[in-house]
């Protein structure tokens, strides 16, 4: 069993790269947070599970951190109805930060699931019923974005913000790409959505 790759990339599209060890080249699949830091003619370092496709085989996942390949397998053996393929997809927004969506699953908050990593009611919903009991034991590097001490529920704001401007007329790609922004610079704990608003807004004047 391929449990990692160390090689040279001679191929990468927006799904998959091919890795070069010792003369042998493997198809890898990837998440697009994993995919985007690697590049055709520069070495490789890819932690890998293996799945057994009933049309393709055997087929390799890549990951660029054992807790990416954890999440993984987590999200595809315990989320129902959650193929290699769909965990991949959750596992990509999920990257938008761990530590938040461990939390976010944890105080079984849909509206940050919904509002910030881009999943819809019904998924994160099952989300959080598939792994309330399961995130507390994982561990994931870095620091929440969102919040302040562990274990304190996140505040609504961020979530109403993006309700707010969606309210002002600006289209859903509008707001959530200017909710996304501030997600990136941080959220203070006390930061209410009046607040947030502001600043989205000056995200989107021209």
């Amino acid at each position: 069993m391929i449990g990692y790759l160390k090689g040279e990339v001679i191929y990468k599209d927006g799904e998959q790269a091919v890795i070069v060890c010792s003369g042998v080249g493997y198809e890898v699949f990837l998440p697009a947070s994993s995919l985007e830091h690697l590049h055709e003619g520069a070495a490789a370092q890819v932690w890998i599970k293996e799945s057994i496709s009933p049309y393709d085989g055997v087929v390799l996942y890549g990951f660029a951190s054992r807790e990416d390949r954890d999440l993984f397998l987590t999200l595809k053996e315990a989320v129902p109805n959650t193929g290699p393929k769909k965990a991949l997809e959750y596992l990509n927004k999920a990257k938008r930060s761990l530590p938040d969506f461990q939390r976010a699953i944890i105080s079984k908050d849909p509206r940050l699931l919904t509002g910030i990593f881009g999943f819809t009611a019904k998924t994160a919903d099952k989300l959080i019923a598939s792994l309330h009991d399961k995130m507390g034991a994982m561990a994931f590097a870095g620091t929440a974005k969102l919040g302040a001490a562990a274990g304190r529920t996140l505040p609504p704001a961020l979530t109403q913000s993006l309700e707010a401007l969606s309210a002002l007329g600006y289209s859903p790609a509008e707001a959530k790409r200017a909710v996304e922004a501030l997600y990136d610079e941080g959220v203070a704990e006390d930061e209410n959505a009046e607040a947030l608003v502001r600043r989205a807004l000056k995200k989107l004047a021209p």
